[in-house]
């Protein structure tokens, strides 16, 4: 799948580039495929100076930040130390769920090939994600979850430990999700195999607010891509 970067921009200006990010593309090169299009390399391309003000897993899609220039990126990462950038990620649960602003805060180490993470109570990091209920299903929930801490896989690992695991997320004991499970009289065409409605972590990272440079807060928001907007829909119609 190639993919046009200006496409993808959702706000420029001198400083900074916001851009929607598909899934199933990284953010940095990757070490196993340097063939591969990475965010970093087609962000270079259309500007040379481009850096990553932070990064998404692979299968997440969402808002991204790109600084421009060294200051704006000093800026960016100073908000982000000091826990003043507000980032609200969408997930789809397995299971009904009512958080009402939530607070999961458990440390968080990778596992040993740092594929993966896991509750380190006694080696891990301090990590804390709060969550809120968007809309509940008859088998999923739609869920915000607000990272206050940036770790690897910290809102993934957090849900598993609600029993709340993403959709379609193996890594953490989330299953997928088939129309035949939400949809009451569900007939599949003989001969084939049915297809999970969405192929990924149901994850999308939906909106960021910081101060630009000249110090005005804004918040960009990411419109859902495809894949996640059907598996939404389809909850929506058959809940």
């Amino acid at each position: 799948m190639k993919v046009n970067f200006e496409d993808l921009i959702v706000f420029e200006n001198d400083d900074y580039i916001l851009i929607n990010k598909p899934p199933h593309i990284a953010s940095l090169d990757e070490r196993t495929n340097d063939r591969a299009q990475s965010i970093i390399r087609l962000a270079k391309a259309y500007h040379p100076d481009a850096q990553l003000g932070h990064r998404l897993d692979k299968e997440t899609s969402g808002i991204l930040a790109i600084a421009k220039n060294p200051e704006a990126y000093r800026h960016l990462a100073m908000q982000f130390e000091h826990r003043e950038v507000t980032k609200r990620y969408h997930a789809v649960t397995n299971g009904v769920h009512d958080f009402d602003g939530i607070s999961v805060y458990l440390p968080i180490s990778p596992i040993k090939d740092g594929t993966a993470v896991k509750i380190d109570r006694e080696k891990g990091k301090i990590a804390e994600t709060i969550f809120n209920t968007l809309q509940a299903y008859r088998t999923t929930t739609l869920v915000e979850c607000m990272p206050v801490t940036g770790r690897m896989h910290q809102i993934r690992v957090h849900l598993m430990c609600l029993k709340a695991p993403i959709v379609n997320d193996p890594t953490y004991g989330g299953e997928p999700v088939f129309l035949s499970d939400v949809k009451r009289k569900f007939n599949l065409k003989q001969g084939t195999e049915e297809l999970p409605l969405i192929q990924r972590v149901a994850l999308h990272a939906h909106s960021l607010t910081f101060a630009l440079l000249d110090g005005e807060e804004q918040t960009f928001v990411a419109p859902y891509p495809k894949d996640f907007g059907v598996l939404v829909k389809q909850l929506e119609k058959f809940s």
